[in-house]
């Protein structure tokens, strides 16, 4: 079983529930997704690596993004289909980038628009890159993976599927987070330490995340308040 099979599954059950709430603070914005939208948003991004890309089990998908709503939905569709995700674009048969990113190395280069609605990059794609928003939205809501899994893929920088679970359910343990907690994190998604810590171990726990991104101190205060989260990560 896929890691994001395994971390979606229970959470599924209340599809309803939200479940990453996004705010950048240099923009203003606030997104939140539910476990239903973000599945959807999985869904589509591994249903297009796989039917346009040809993505494998063990296959390397680069992401250099930064912590948002959009590259959750890309992390969790990138491991739906078994990929390996890498910090490093060499290699990689998709490559994930800002707007204005390249990746050198990678087969495709994929631009993520990072709109807080979701929205495309219309005209201005970069040349030699694809859009990720206009073309994945395209695919279906859910994915039935044709080639299993197994447990001992690489899924998160050559480490299996197996480890990274072993290590987010220990990091669970030991930051006593539960499916009841919220969580507030201004971490960076890197890969893989802060995927793991400011991510991963979230969702092993059944609980849910408020990200914020270029965050302002001022605002962090108000935004636990309004968020009633329950732990700094």
């Amino acid at each position: 079983m896929s890691l994001t099979e395994t971390l979606l599954a229970p959470l599924r059950r209340n599809p309803a529930r939200p479940l990453v709430t996004h705010y950048d603070d240099a923009a203003g914005t606030r997104v939140e997704l539910s476990v239903a939208t973000l599945s959807n948003w999985a869904a589509k991004t591994a249903n297009w690596l796989v039917e346009e890309h040809d993505v494998e089990p063990g296959d390397r998908v680069a992401v250099l993004l930064p912590a948002h709503w959009q590259t959750a939905g890309v992390l969790l569709g990138a491991w739906w289909c078994g990929a390996d995700v890498v910090a490093s674009p060499e290699d990689a048969t998709v490559a994930f980038v800002p707007p204005s990113g390249d990746a050198v190395g990678a087969t495709v280069t994929a631009a993520v628009s990072l709109d807080p609605m979701g929205r495309d990059l219309g005209t201005a794609v970069p040349p030699g890159t694809v859009d990720y928003i206009a073309e994945s939205r395209l695919h279906g809501d859910d994915f039935l993976a044709l080639t299993p899994v197994p447990p001992d893929t690489p899924c998160l920088a050559g480490s299996t599927v197996d480890s990274v679970l072993t290590e987010a359910r220990s990091l669970v343990e030991s930051r006593g987070l539960t499916s009841t907690s919220r969580a507030l994190s201004t971490q960076d998604w890197t890969i893989p330490g802060g995927v793991l810590t400011g991510l991963l171990t979230v969702l092993a726990a059944g609980a849910s995340l408020v990200q914020v991104t270029n965050p302002d101190q001022e605002k962090l205060t108000r935004h636990r308040e309004t968020e009633r989260t329950t732990v700094d990560l």
